[in-house]
């Protein structure tokens, strides 16, 4: 028995953090008053441990008499039940000031999903669907090379959260853009991979088209909520220093 969920994880609090950090020192973290190092660890927590009993609950493991197997990972962590208790988390904890809160956590979520990502490396299970590219390998013992579909996700993820912090710094933007399109881009990156994993396909795909879709609407009511009321871009508060 291996206790790799516990890797897997550390895996994803790293760049989650030095994202955090590296927003912060250029000031342009979050418009709040909330330390966001403490709301992304404990959504963090909170999705994990909802993600894993989902995923043990659909392999007709009981959490109650195998409470061991929260830990051990066998059928991994459901995607969906996690990232909604996760965002259920972050919406509640930073219900007073909802948009600066999930701004500010946007490009560090997406370090976070890559570094979990990543975290195959960890857990052993970065291998998918058949391939014959250059870069595809084999687990030991079997002669037949599979897609790196973990590493692949992991990269998009990484230059995606790239991409959303230098946007941000970039210039003061509309509460709620980035937030949407962190959301938009982490639907998209498992929809996209998703016919490379060990499920072909099989997997809940509704729950990154739905990540899509809410994502997208998110963006249009904000930016119809400026058209309609006039309101600025940006954050007029001073980051939010991760601590």
């Amino acid at each position: 028995m291996e206790f790799t969920l516990l890797g897997a994880v550390f895996v994803g609090v790293v760049p989650l953090y030095l994202v955090l950090y590296w927003e912060a020192k250029r000031g342009n973290a979050a418009s709040c008053t909330r330390n966001l190092w403490d709301v992304a660890l404990t959504a963090l927590v909170v999705g994990v441990f909802v993600g894993r009993l989902a995923a043990m609950v659909a392999d007709g493991v009981n959490p109650l008499t195998n409470p061991g197997d929260i830990l051990i990972v066998r059928g991994g962590v459901a995607t969906g039940p996690a990232t909604a208790a996760a965002l259920a988390t972050v919406a509640w904890l930073g219900r007073s000031e909802l948009w600066p809160v999930f701004d500010g956590l946007a490009a560090a979520a997406l370090a976070g999903l890559a570094g979990w990502h990543a975290g195959c490396l960890v857990r052993s299970a970065c291998l998918g669907a058949p391939s014959e590219l250059p870069w595809a390998f084999a687990q030991a013992g079997s002669p037949i090379t599979r897609h790196p579909v973990e590493i692949y996700a992991a990269v998009l993820l990484g230059i995606s959260a790239a991409a959303i912090a230098l946007w941000r710094s970039r210039g003061r933007l509309l509460p709620g853009l980035p937030a949407a399109a962190a959301l938009i881009c982490a639907a998209t990156v498992r929809l996209v991979t998703e016919p490379l994993r060990p499920t072909l396909g099989a997997g809940p795909v509704w729950w990154y088209v739905a990540g899509i879709v809410v994502g997208a609407a998110v963006a249009v009511a904000r930016l119809r909520y400026r058209t309609t009321t006039g309101a600025g871009n940006g954050d007029a508060h001073p980051a939010n220093e991760a601590r």
